[in-house]
């Protein structure tokens, strides 16, 4: 299995990173793919995917909470980084009007720009959105971007934003969330070919039951799996192999070993 998204740089696993590594092994997880926030999270992410090379795989970018005052100054020195070491994927980048939108409009700048980040460096966008499904499919609708793909890590949009963002030729990457009992996720998803689905748990949060309420985990993805094998009825070991072949297509995409 792979975990497309799951910040395992947070100190809640570094504390005994060693121990935690040997719980995702063992747990049958081949990668985890890391999501930067800002440049304070970049360096711890940066060592742990250089240290363990085989199982982190790195991305860079401004989350769009992250985005302040400064984002300028911030976007300026992750860009830096971008010729001095190979990443997956430009991410977690993306739209979040969920708690404040007094930096609305730098976060779609920030958006757009790291967007063309990715289309500079020939490698996808990993994306964060919160209650902004029509800015953000707007964005990527435009023909300047025509040529961009990635994930829309922990899809929480409708039926039809899920329809119209699959079309794009982006994957919906599904959590913990599929677990609780309050969900509409699947009627959300149930429409759409296993092709556009992927995996992920956005360790340390969004846990999934029965372990909700505590630190997520990457080795808790296999919950994950059955649960959506369960919803879509497919045997668990057939949708985890497509699921990672899916997750495999990006990391051929942007030419990362």
């Amino acid at each position: 299995m792979i975990d497309t998204h799951a910040h395992l740089y947070d100190e809640i696993f570094t504390v005994d990173i060693e121990s935690n590594i040997k719980q995702i092994i063992d747990a049958g997880i081949k990668e985890v793919w890391l999501p930067n926030c800002d440049v304070e999270t970049f360096d711890s992410l940066l060592k742990l995917s250089t240290s363990y090379p085989l199982l982190c795989k790195p991305m860079i970018g401004l989350h769009p909470t992250y985005v302040k005052t400064d984002y300028l100054d911030q976007l300026a020195n992750l860009k830096s980084y971008l010729g001095y070491s190979k990443f997956l994927a430009v991410g977690e980048i993306g739209l979040d009007y969920y708690w404040d939108i007094t930096y609305k409009n730098e976060q779609i700048e920030a958006f757009k720009t790291q967007c063309h980040w990715a289309l500079n460096e020939n490698i996808w966008v990993d994306i964060h959105c919160r209650k902004a499904y029509a800015d953000l499919i707007s964005i990527l609708s435009m023909k300047e971007f025509n040529d961009l793909t990635g994930i829309i890590h922990c899809f929480s949009g409708d039926a039809s934003e899920a329809s119209k963002l699959t079309q794009l030729g982006y994957a919906l990457g599904i959590g913990g969330v599929i677990t609780y009992k309050n969900t509409n996720l699947f009627e959300s998803i149930r429409h759409i070919d296993l092709s556009y689905i992927v995996l992920e748990t956005d360790s340390p949060y969004l846990t999934p039951v029965p372990f909700r309420g505590k630190p997520n985990h990457p080795q808790y993805l296999r919950l994950i799996a059955q649960k959506l094998a369960d919803l879509f009825e497919i045997h668990v070991d057939e949708f985890v192999k497509i699921t990672t072949n899916n997750a495999l297509k990006f990391k051929a995409f942007s030419n990362f070993q």
